[in-house]
């Protein structure tokens, strides 16, 4: 029997040839049977109603109320996806990270078809709702000893307190000759990372799961077993205070270190100058939020002491306990400090953004001269007899 084996002449990102395949066709020569340790877990999962297929929930639940282990659910949740999510030819150029999470996943499960980001989102989206935790991560990769030249995204999962790589884009078939072959690799199921870095590079090594991270120059040269030369980098820590960090700040330091590990091609360098236009998008939406914020404290301090002067001209009728009336005038100075304080917070406001700021402290600077001269009026009121209260209802307090 002859065998042919065709490779593409250029790289796609996904597998042509699969070391799964050559082992199967390893064994087949020795004699010796593949078992498949998983058949059990991938028959009931794959059991799944296609009613039920129609949101992530849906498909959460099924997983939730059949498999109880951490590894049993991850492994439903890969089989499923590889198995029933074609991928799209078509569009694998098209792919777009900044694409909104609910389309990435929405689009395979009307289509049954999508690109690595849809195989990813889905991936992450249902451990999240079967309690396990997972990341979507973005790099590029490495076939036959070449870099590929668009960008790849995949997975990793912690299982019983161990981070594994998952990869259902690659591990659900390949393609060849312009057309997919649906095939399950398990060599991209519940990999290694020290494994996997061989052949998928992330564009931020805090997600390559090492203690000693690769450079991207170590990459291009296949140069990825683990140097304890290096510096020791704590990769779980690191995980830790990315989790409790701000968008901001783990945008911050993701770009830190994308540019330490170096930029080897245009997929890194558009990648970093992406992250570093979202700072500054961030930036910006947090200084406009703040600024918003600040007119509405500054609009319910005017409220507040209008609402005041109102009652101060009833003559306090009706009748309220002394800390109840403090309380109303004392409101409006709580949210005068409150905006203040909200844009001193704004950092490097452009031109614009200045005149508005000044604009709004002065405003702000006079509202406050107003509370201060009700605030001394009612003191000198709550030091009188009732008699002498009355009295002082005379005094004119405009309304600004």
């Amino acid at each position: 029997m002859i065998l042919r084996v065709r490779i593409t002449p250029w790289k796609l990102p996904m597998m042509t040839v699969h070391l799964a395949f050559m082992k199967h066709l390893a064994a087949f020569s020795s004699g010796r049977v593949v078992v498949n340790e998983y058949a059990a877990t991938d028959k009931l999962a794959l059991r799944l109603p296609d009613s039920l297929t129609k949101s992530t929930e849906s498909i959460a639940g099924y997983i939730n109320a059949n498999f109880k282990t951490e590894n049993e659910k991850a492994r439903a949740i890969f089989i499923w996806i590889a198995s029933n999510i074609k991928y799209d030819v078509e569009n694998m150029f098209a792919l777009n990270f900044y694409e909104k999470k609910e389309e990435k996943i929405a689009k395979p499960l009307k289509t049954r078809k999508g690109i690595c980001e849809n195989y990813s989102a889905l991936f992450t989206d249902i451990c999240s709702k079967t309690g396990i935790k997972s990341f979507e991560i973005e790099g590029y990769t490495k076939q036959n000893g070449f870099a590929d030249y668009i960008p790849h995204a995949w997975n990793a999962a912690l299982i019983d307190s161990t981070w594994f790589a998952f990869d259902p884009t690659w591990g659900s078939g390949y393609v060849s000759g312009g057309k997919f072959f649906p095939k399950i690799n398990n060599e991209y199921y519940k990999a290694a990372p020290s494994s996997l870095i061989t052949s998928h590079m992330p564009f931020d090594y805090l997600w390559q799961f090492l203690y000693y991270p690769i450079s991207n120059q170590e990459f291009y040269e296949g140069k990825t077993m683990q140097n304890r030369s290096k510096p020791f980098f704590n990769y779980i820590d690191s995980i830790g205070l990315y989790e409790k960090q701000s968008h901001t700040e783990q945008l911050r330091s993701s770009a830190s270190r994308i540019e330490r590990n170096g930029i080897k091609n245009s997929m890194i360098f558009d990648r970093l100058q992406h992250i570093k236009l979202e700072i500054e998008q961030d930036k910006q939406s947090k200084s406009v939020n703040l600024y918003n914020s600040a007119v509405t404290d500054f609009n319910g301090a005017i409220n507040d002491y209008n609402t005041f002067i109102q009652y101060r001209n009833k003559q306090f009728i009706p009748k309220k306990p002394d800390p109840e009336i403090r309380k109303m005038i004392d409101s409006a100075e709580i949210k005068i400090k409150a905006s203040k304080s909200k844009l001193g917070e704004i950092v490097n406001p452009d031109e614009n953004a200045i005149a508005m700021i000044q604009q709004l402290n002065k405003s702000l600077d006079e509202a406050a001269v107003r509370v201060k001269e009700l605030q001394d009026w009612l003191k000198k009121y709550f030091s009188k007899s009732t008699s002498d209260r009355k009295m002082m209802f005379y005094d004119k307090i405009e309304t600004k």
